[in-house]
């Protein structure tokens, strides 16, 4: 049954005492370069903003637009695909030439914090009477540090469901509900495996399920990978790895890692199996290759994915390819999960124009900004008010958005390993799972890794 919007909304203000864990807005956002200015800045000054995901330009486009018309300051954005966005974010810092005001992420805040290269907000905030208390709760605190400085105002937060091609489940015999209420485990992938293997197709047209299917030459994935998902596996493997009892840390700033936990290993096993059966791409083949462009192309059947790719994939349906959304299956835990994130903006501690960048971070952080998100019906805002009107938008356009609030509604949701150091993390855990997931080492590996990673923080 459709969860009501009342009732929807209802579970997001039961976030604050969920089991909070964090996930990272990247995949699926364009690698192009665009930058467009706000209009005249009859101030002089002209703040330099970046972002990452391009879904998101027009809604802040339009977003700099009325602020610019309202106090006078000019804003340029740069919007730039994930991986050069953080290189030119942390040349910036090296430089003093970066950007005023950058999209910031809860993976890499706290080492930009612990490097004095962002600003604490606390006395913008004060001095304006600036209201931390409107967001959904949880999200405002977020952005402090365990000193409760202020680095940031919460802009959106997502979740993680599962993306699929109707007509492709059609032609496995199966519906939307058939595959609403999916079970896994690591022993056999559970019914999760039985329809991934159902939806996958070698070119002679037998399916991963049927005899004579020949793994070496798919036509039809059932499931994409999306790269090796390095120690957060955001939108690859967290919500299995979490649905089957591990956490990466025990908290926000926490100095411990859990990449040695059995439960990590036994997934990402069973999770490297699925290429082993021909039913997802290897390493090799999905490099440099966008799962969505995939998922619309017919090339896969499912992949899994965060809430701020919905307006952009169900804009692309066309006679061969009907969206749908279906929730993350249900683990050994006897619950689903996933990552939950909230994005908010930093202002880079060697600007010009710090007050100038406050006002416009305090814009974005306003329902003048979060209304206008909304309406572009791509992500969910995170003052409530707005996010009821994104999932009405998201509504008008026959998107049932039920899959990412099922965690909010049952508190299923985890956040990211909010942590300083995160390059130094990356640099270890990154290579070691690319080497997982290219057949090279057992996840078992990854507790030497986790020993390097501990040795970080001691």
């Amino acid at each position: 049954m459709p969860i009501s919007k009342k009732s929807r909304l209802a579970g997001l203000a039961g976030i604050a005492v969920m089991p909070l864990f964090l996930s990272a807005c990247a995949s699926g956002t364009t690698d192009s370069t665009e930058s467009a200015g706000s209009g005249e800045a009859a101030s002089g000054v002209v703040l330099e903003y970046g972002l990452w995901d391009s879904n998101q330009l027009p809604a802040y486009q339009e977003c700099a637009a009325a602020f610019t018309a309202e106090t006078g300051i000019g804003v340029n954005i740069e919007q730039i695909g994930w991986d050069d966005y953080w290189a030119k974010v942390r040349n910036g810092f090296i430089t003093g030439d970066g950007y005023d005001v950058f999209t910031s992420h809860l993976a890499f805040y706290p080492e930009f914090v612990s490097n004095g290269q962002v600003l604490a907000i606390d006395s913008f905030v004060n001095a304006d009477g600036f209201d931390v208390n409107q967001y959904h709760p949880g999200l405002a605190d977020l952005w402090t540090n365990p000193a409760g400085e202020r680095f940031g105002l919460p802009k959106d937060f997502d979740t993680i469901a599962l993306f699929a091609n109707e007509d492709m489940l059609t032609a496995a015999g199966l519906t939307t509900a058939d595959i609403s209420n999916l079970t896994w485990n690591p022993a056999d992938g559970g019914t999760y495996e039985d329809v991934i293997a159902r939806l996958t197709v070698d070119t002679n047209g037998v399916r991963g399920d049927e005899p004579g299917f020949d793994k070496n030459s798919v036509d039809v994935y059932g499931i994409w990978m999306e790269g090796s998902g390095g120690g957060d596996g955001q939108t690859q493997w967290s919500f299995l790895a979490a649905a089957n009892g591990w956490s990466a840390n025990e908290g926000p700033w926490s100095n411990t890692y859990n990449y040695d936990d059995p439960r990590l290993h036994e997934t990402i096993d069973w999770w490297y199996s699925l290429v082993e059966k021909g039913y997802m791409p290897s390493l090799d083949i999905q490099q440099g290759v966008g799962w969505a462009d995939q998922l619309i192309a017919g090339k896969t059947a499912m992949a899994s994915n965060g809430s701020w790719m919905t307006g952009y994939i169900f804009s692309q349906g066309n006679e061969n390819f009907t969206p749908t959304l279906v929730p993350t299956p249900i683990g050994p835990t006897g619950e689903r999960a996933s990552m939950y994130n909230g994005l908010a903006d930093n202002i880079f501690a060697g600007t010009d124009h710090p007050n100038e960048a406050w006002q416009w971070v305090k814009y974005m952080g306003t329902t003048d900004c979060q209304d206008v998100v909304a309406s572009y019906a791509v992500v969910f805002p995170a003052i409530p008010s707005s996010t009821e009107k994104a999932v009405a938008a998201m509504g008008d356009l026959g998107i049932n958005v039920d899959p990412f609030y099922v965690h909010i509604e049952n508190g299923t949701t985890f956040l990211f390993p909010i942590a300083d150091k995160k390059s130094q993390v990356s640099e270890l855990l990154s290579p070691a799972m690319d080497n997982i997931m290219a057949g090279n080492a057992p996840a078992s590996s990854l507790s030497s890794v986790n020993e390097q990673v501990l040795a970080l923080f001691n």
